[in-house]
């Protein structure tokens, strides 16, 4: 999932700039038309209620949107980081939700903040609140995962998602596109809450993968003849987050190895780590290593 949103975010991002020298050129190469901006507002976050009304859409279209390379390379890097490592402690299926409930959080965020600040932009667009919202989640999941950076060597994940967050406030501070860095704060907070959620037992991601599955059965026949597998129930949430429960879209064998490791860590929180074989051990090592 992480790599299909980035395929997808990135081939928007060139459609983007293929229309605009397209537009360039048949334009006699005196800029591009004015109706260039109109129509790609038309899927743009509004920061007017009344333009939302009859843009619902962009809810959502306007996390998948960029205009500036390094705004969409930026988001990319950060999304895979963060994003693999939100798939590979709760899930596969759990990515995407997250992302498009932060995006959507990001988006009303920006929307609400203009009865009070009056002076922001008229329109939104990009995946950041998106993934900042990923990166709530995975720095909720996993605050001392160590990142590797160019340069600085081995970072904790907390620090970078730490430093993020400041910038935000900074740019909030001094009014500087203020309405993207809300909502990239609505974002990264709407991370923290789905994991908190789902340490509860209440996870948010099963009805919109539900709604989404629904969705992509009408357009599949074979899918459709098919009936509807029931998701195993991972316990190894139970183990991390107490009674949540959840199911991963990988592969049979990464599924058994998941329910191996919930038993392990069950056995660990009821009896402790030195009631483990040493099969157990080594397979939480092994297991450690790739996480």
């Amino acid at each position: 999932m992480v790599t299909r949103l980035v395929i997808i975010n990135f081939s928007v991002f060139v459609l983007i700039v293929l229309t605009k020298f397209i537009l360039f050129i048949a334009n006699g190469g005196n800029g591009i038309p004015e109706y260039f901006d109109d129509a790609l507002h038309f899927f743009c976050m509004p920061s007017d209620w009344r333009t939302l009304l009859w843009h619902p859409w962009a809810l959502f279209t306007h996390m998948f949107l960029h205009e500036g390379f390094w705004h969409v390379v930026g988001n990319i890097i950060f999304l895979y980081l963060v994003g693999t490592i939100v798939g590979d402690l709760v899930g596969d299926r759990r990515v995407l939700p997250i992302y498009l409930l932060g995006g959507l959080a990001g988006g009303i965020l920006f929307l609400v903040s203009k009865f009070f600040l009056h002076y922001l932009s008229p329109y939104a667009l990009g995946a950041s609140g998106a993934v900042m919202a990923l990166a709530g989640a995975a720095v909720t999941l996993a605050p001392d995962y160590r990142v590797m950076l160019l340069l600085l060597g081995e970072v904790k994940l907390k620090y970078i998602v730490l430093v993020m967050v400041l910038l935000d406030l900074l740019g909030i501070a001094n009014m500087s596109n203020t309405g993207g860095h809300l909502a990239h704060i609505g974002g990264f907070f709407t991370g923290i809450f789905l994991m908190s959620q789902l340490r509860d037992g209440k996870d948010w991601s099963e009805p919109i993968n539900n709604f989404l599955d629904r969705i992509a059965r009408l357009f599949s026949p074979s899918r459709r003849a098919q009936p509807q597998q029931k998701r195993k129930k991972v316990s190894a949430i139970k183990a991390t987050f107490g009674a949540a429960k959840g199911s991963s879209a990988s592969d049979p064998d990464n599924l058994s190895m998941q329910e191996r490791l919930d038993e392990i860590l069950a056995k660990i929180k009821a009896s402790g780590y030195d009631s483990l074989t040493p099969e157990e051990k080594e397979f939480l090592y092994e297991t450690s290593k790739k996480l």
